[in-house]
């Protein structure tokens, strides 16, 4: 509570006129993917988990219709304000176009929010690392909203508001995965997710000795929205020819890696066959990755994990010579049980399950080898499952 304290702290001397008032505190998680990758638009499951670091909320209330919200990983930009009678996209107002748009998106569904707030922010997830940054932030305002003014509105529905503000009013055009993991995250757990249904089941992610560690590239995922719709092109056109060759699917997942036998010679671009591949194999690992868990088998978890890593990189071409650079390193090193790129690819993090009493050499080693390929310095941060976005407290 250390850091909480230093929060509120910081709340007081930025918004003084606040400083005797009741502060309420509020903590949202990060979220890494553990397996299940470019699956979840072809019908298959992801395997995300929630972490246990994220982003807080210090919070309170104000009698005018003013939100004035700081953010200490933005300290450069001020306090930004705006009036809920004026809740429009704005350039200027970077970073809080995610709070306003959420303020928005609960005022459309009828809500009533009928005051504004002061919040300060405080986040130590790396921004566009993949970890979800901005879905983070977003269940956070969600969360804020529904304990400031007593709204009668569930998780999930806070979820989809999540994802609906990012499409509509930011302007990003995500699932649903990244919100819902976070704001349905539960502590020690992975969450296998149908991503069209939204149907769930929670798996235990007991780790005795291990913990994930997520390395950073620092490599600035300047491709993946374009490779991602191309890749998200030759599905639909593969799924297209399969059906018209008589096979009565909705998705590619339902296949299974016997079928791909049959199905590949009715694609017609062969330069889709392994990104068709990818889709059928992957999902196939997923349910692989969840026997494994259940029998407490995180030695084939970490199989699974590397292969998935390769079938990313060979088949479905979305990782990228940093990535790869990062996972070879991860694989050569000492105590590392699996390791594999997370997100969309083309930068971005890795994910990797090391034991505990080998972190220290893994970060060293893992770090010159890196830096020494690629001249970029990665960052890692060792992490656990966590619970999901919720309040942690009050405090003046």
């Amino acid at each position: 509570m250390f850091f909480v304290q230093n929060l509120v702290n910081d709340f007081n001397n930025i918004f003084s006129e606040d400083r005797e008032e009741i502060k309420r505190i509020f903590f949202s998680p990060g979220r890494v993917n553990l397996i299940g990758e470019h699956i979840d638009y072809n019908g298959g499951k992801v395997f995300p988990c929630a972490l246990d670091f994220g982003t807080y909320g210090i919070v309170t209330k104000r009698e005018d219709k003013k939100f004035r919200v700081y953010s200490k990983n933005f300290e450069n930009l001020g306090v930004i304000e705006f009036d809920i009678e004026n809740l429009v996209f704005d350039k200027k107002d970077d970073w809080a176009n995610y709070v306003k748009g959420i303020v928005k998106s609960f005022l459309d569904r009828g809500f009533k929010i009928d005051s504004g707030a002061n919040i300060l922010f405080s986040g130590n997830i790396p921004n566009g690392a993949g970890l979800s940054s901005s879905a983070s932030l977003e269940l956070l305002v969600a969360i804020i909203l529904k304990d400031l003014f007593e709204i009668d509105v569930d998780m999930i529905e806070m979820i989809k508001i999540g994802q609906e503000t990012e499409n509509k009013f930011i302007g990003v055009n995500c699932g649903i995965m990244d919100q819902f993991s976070i704001g349905m995250g539960k502590k020690d757990c992975a969450i296998l997710l149908n991503c069209e249904t939204l149907d769930y089941e929670y798996s235990p992610l007991i780790l005795n000795d291990i913990s994930i560690v997520i390395s950073n590239t620092n490599k600035k995922r300047e491709l993946s929205e374009s490779k991602y719709n191309e890749r998200r092109a030759s599905c639909e056109k593969a799924l297209a020819e399969i059906k018209e060759a008589g096979f009565e699917i909705e998705n590619l997942c339902e296949l299974t890696n016997s079928d791909f036998e049959k199905v590949e010679k009715y694609i017609v671009n062969k330069e889709d066959i392994p990104k068709i591949k990818h889709v059928i194999s992957e999902n196939e690992r997923v349910k692989e990755s969840i026997k494994a868990l259940k029998n407490n088998d995180i030695e084939r978890f970490g199989k699974l994990m590397n292969q998935s890593h390769i079938s990313l990189r060979d088949d479905y071409e979305v990782t990228g010579f940093e990535l790869d650079t990062l996972v070879e390193a991860s694989w050569n090193t000492q105590g590392v049980v699996g390791s594999r790129m997370t997100g969309a690819g083309f930068g971005g993090c890795t994910v990797s399950l090391v034991k505990n009493d080998c972190i220290d050499n893994f970060i060293e080693k893992v770090g010159e080898e890196y830096q020494k390929r690629t001249g970029l310095r990665a960052e890692f941060y060792i992490a656990k499952a966590g619970d999901g976005t919720r309040k942690i407290g009050e405090m003046r």
